[in-house]
Protein backbone atom coordinates (compact mmCIF):
# COMPACT_ATOMS: atom_id res chain seq x y z
CA UNK A 1 0.00 0.00 0.00
CA UNK A 2 1.28 3.47 -0.90
CA UNK A 3 1.50 5.96 1.93
CA UNK A 4 0.15 9.40 1.04
CA UNK A 5 1.32 12.71 2.37
CA UNK A 6 -1.11 14.55 4.63
CA UNK A 7 -1.06 17.29 2.00
CA UNK A 8 -2.22 15.07 -0.88
CA UNK A 9 -5.94 15.39 -0.19
CA UNK A 10 -5.70 19.10 0.63
CA UNK A 11 -3.82 19.84 -2.61
CA UNK A 12 -6.14 17.66 -4.69
CA UNK A 13 -9.23 19.34 -3.27
CA UNK A 14 -7.75 22.77 -3.92
CA UNK A 15 -6.94 21.84 -7.53
CA UNK A 16 -10.49 20.49 -8.00
CA UNK A 17 -11.93 23.77 -6.65
CA UNK A 18 -9.77 25.73 -9.10
CA UNK A 19 -10.84 23.51 -12.04
CA UNK A 20 -14.50 23.85 -11.04
CA UNK A 21 -14.21 27.65 -10.77
CA UNK A 22 -12.57 27.83 -14.21
CA UNK A 23 -15.34 25.65 -15.68
CA UNK A 24 -18.08 27.78 -14.11
CA UNK A 25 -16.42 30.97 -15.38
CA UNK A 26 -16.18 29.51 -18.89
CA UNK A 27 -19.89 28.66 -18.80
CA UNK A 28 -20.69 32.21 -17.67
CA UNK A 29 -18.62 33.62 -20.53
CA UNK A 30 -20.53 31.43 -22.97
CA UNK A 31 -23.92 32.46 -21.55
CA UNK A 32 -23.22 36.21 -21.29
CA UNK A 33 -20.75 36.86 -24.12
CA UNK A 34 -21.31 33.91 -26.50
CA UNK A 35 -17.64 32.89 -26.17
CA UNK A 36 -16.04 30.11 -24.16
CA UNK A 37 -12.85 30.40 -22.12
CA UNK A 38 -10.80 28.42 -24.66
CA UNK A 39 -12.17 30.54 -27.54
CA UNK A 40 -11.29 33.72 -25.66
CA UNK A 41 -7.83 32.33 -24.91
CA UNK A 42 -7.32 31.62 -28.64
CA UNK A 43 -8.39 35.15 -29.60
CA UNK A 44 -6.14 36.73 -26.98
CA UNK A 45 -3.19 34.58 -28.05
CA UNK A 46 -3.73 35.41 -31.72
CA UNK A 47 -4.00 39.09 -30.81
CA UNK A 48 -0.74 38.99 -28.83
CA UNK A 49 1.32 36.50 -30.85
CA UNK A 50 -0.45 35.98 -34.20
CA UNK A 51 -0.66 35.14 -36.95
CA UNK A 52 0.18 31.54 -35.98
CA UNK A 53 -0.07 28.04 -37.33
CA UNK A 54 -2.62 25.81 -35.64
CA UNK A 55 0.11 23.71 -34.03
CA UNK A 56 1.95 26.79 -32.72
CA UNK A 57 -1.30 28.12 -31.26
CA UNK A 58 -2.06 24.72 -29.69
CA UNK A 59 1.34 24.74 -27.97
CA UNK A 60 0.86 28.26 -26.64
CA UNK A 61 -2.57 27.53 -25.17
CA UNK A 62 -1.63 23.99 -24.01
CA UNK A 63 -4.40 22.21 -25.89
CA UNK A 64 -4.10 19.39 -28.43
CA UNK A 65 -4.00 20.34 -32.10
CA UNK A 66 -7.26 18.49 -32.78
CA UNK A 67 -9.05 20.40 -29.99
CA UNK A 68 -7.57 23.65 -31.30
CA UNK A 69 -8.91 22.90 -34.80
CA UNK A 70 -12.42 22.53 -33.33
CA UNK A 71 -12.12 25.83 -31.48
CA UNK A 72 -10.82 27.55 -34.61
CA UNK A 73 -13.67 26.11 -36.69
CA UNK A 74 -16.19 27.76 -34.34
CA UNK A 75 -14.26 31.05 -34.27
CA UNK A 76 -14.01 31.05 -38.07
CA UNK A 77 -17.74 30.36 -38.34
CA UNK A 78 -18.38 33.50 -36.29
CA UNK A 79 -15.99 35.51 -38.47
CA UNK A 80 -13.60 36.16 -35.60
CA UNK A 81 -10.53 34.49 -37.15
CA UNK A 82 -9.30 33.85 -40.66
CA UNK A 83 -7.14 31.00 -41.96
CA UNK A 84 -4.83 31.97 -44.81
CA UNK A 85 -2.06 30.21 -46.69
CA UNK A 86 1.40 31.68 -46.12
CA UNK A 87 2.73 33.79 -48.98
CA UNK A 88 6.19 32.28 -48.45
CA UNK A 89 5.16 28.62 -48.25
CA UNK A 90 1.72 27.60 -49.52
CA UNK A 91 1.81 24.44 -47.38
CA UNK A 92 1.61 26.56 -44.22
CA UNK A 93 -1.77 27.81 -43.05
CA UNK A 94 -1.67 30.79 -40.72
CA UNK A 95 -4.49 31.80 -38.39
CA UNK A 96 -5.08 35.46 -37.65
CA UNK A 97 -7.68 37.40 -35.72
CA UNK A 98 -10.08 39.52 -37.81
CA UNK A 99 -11.28 43.05 -37.09
CA UNK A 100 -14.54 41.54 -35.84
CA UNK A 101 -12.54 39.24 -33.56
CA UNK A 102 -10.57 42.24 -32.28
CA UNK A 103 -13.87 44.02 -31.49
CA UNK A 104 -15.14 40.95 -29.61
CA UNK A 105 -11.87 40.78 -27.71
CA UNK A 106 -12.06 44.47 -26.80
CA UNK A 107 -15.52 43.95 -25.28
CA UNK A 108 -14.81 40.62 -23.62
CA UNK A 109 -14.08 40.25 -19.93
CA UNK A 110 -10.85 38.91 -18.47
CA UNK A 111 -10.12 35.21 -18.72
CA UNK A 112 -9.73 35.33 -14.97
CA UNK A 113 -12.82 35.78 -12.85
CA UNK A 114 -13.22 39.45 -11.93
CA UNK A 115 -12.96 38.61 -8.24
CA UNK A 116 -9.67 36.76 -8.78
CA UNK A 117 -8.24 39.41 -11.11
CA UNK A 118 -9.14 42.20 -8.66
CA UNK A 119 -7.77 40.25 -5.71
CA UNK A 120 -4.49 39.51 -7.47
CA UNK A 121 -4.01 43.15 -8.49
CA UNK A 122 -4.51 44.18 -4.86
CA UNK A 123 -1.65 41.97 -3.70
CA UNK A 124 1.92 43.24 -3.56
CA UNK A 125 3.88 42.42 -6.69
CA UNK A 126 6.16 40.07 -4.74
CA UNK A 127 3.15 38.01 -3.60
CA UNK A 128 1.74 37.93 -7.15
CA UNK A 129 5.13 36.64 -8.33
CA UNK A 130 5.17 33.98 -5.59
CA UNK A 131 1.70 32.76 -6.61
CA UNK A 132 2.66 32.67 -10.29
CA UNK A 133 5.86 30.76 -9.50
CA UNK A 134 4.02 28.30 -7.25
CA UNK A 135 1.43 27.60 -9.94
CA UNK A 136 4.19 27.16 -12.53
CA UNK A 137 5.92 24.70 -10.20
CA UNK A 138 2.69 22.69 -9.89
CA UNK A 139 2.43 22.59 -13.69
CA UNK A 140 6.06 21.43 -13.89
CA UNK A 141 5.33 18.64 -11.41
CA UNK A 142 2.22 17.57 -13.31
CA UNK A 143 4.03 17.56 -16.67
CA UNK A 144 7.24 15.94 -15.40
CA UNK A 145 7.95 12.86 -17.52
CA UNK A 146 8.20 9.59 -15.68
CA UNK A 147 11.67 8.20 -16.13
CA UNK A 148 10.75 4.68 -15.06
CA UNK A 149 8.22 4.10 -17.87
CA UNK A 150 9.08 3.80 -21.56
CA UNK A 151 7.09 6.11 -23.85
CA UNK A 152 4.14 4.39 -25.48
CA UNK A 153 4.12 3.75 -29.20
CA UNK A 154 7.77 4.64 -29.63
CA UNK A 155 9.57 2.27 -31.97
CA UNK A 156 13.28 1.76 -31.94
CA UNK A 157 15.89 0.10 -29.79
CA UNK A 158 15.30 -0.18 -26.07
CA UNK A 159 18.20 1.11 -24.02
CA UNK A 160 18.55 -0.13 -20.47
CA UNK A 161 19.96 2.85 -18.60
CA UNK A 162 20.39 0.72 -15.47
CA UNK A 163 22.67 -1.75 -17.31
CA UNK A 164 25.20 0.76 -18.53
CA UNK A 165 23.31 1.78 -21.67
CA UNK A 166 23.00 -1.76 -23.05
CA UNK A 167 20.89 -1.71 -26.21
CA UNK A 168 18.13 -4.24 -26.92
CA UNK A 169 16.47 -4.75 -30.30
CA UNK A 170 13.10 -3.11 -30.92
CA UNK A 171 10.12 -5.31 -30.00
CA UNK A 172 8.29 -3.88 -33.05
CA UNK A 173 9.31 -5.57 -36.28
CA UNK A 174 10.53 -3.27 -39.01
CA UNK A 175 8.40 -3.06 -42.16
CA UNK A 176 9.91 -4.31 -45.36
CA UNK A 177 10.50 -1.65 -48.06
Amino acid sequence: MVEHSSFDLWIFRSLRRIMRAVDIHSRQLAAEFMITGPQLLCLQTLHEDGPLTTSALAKLIHVSSSTTVGILDRLEGKGWILRERSGHDRRIVLVRITATGEAVLAGAPSLLQDRLATGLRALPEQEQLAIAQSLERIVDLLEMPRRDVAPLLEAGPIIDTHAGGREFPSPIPEKEP
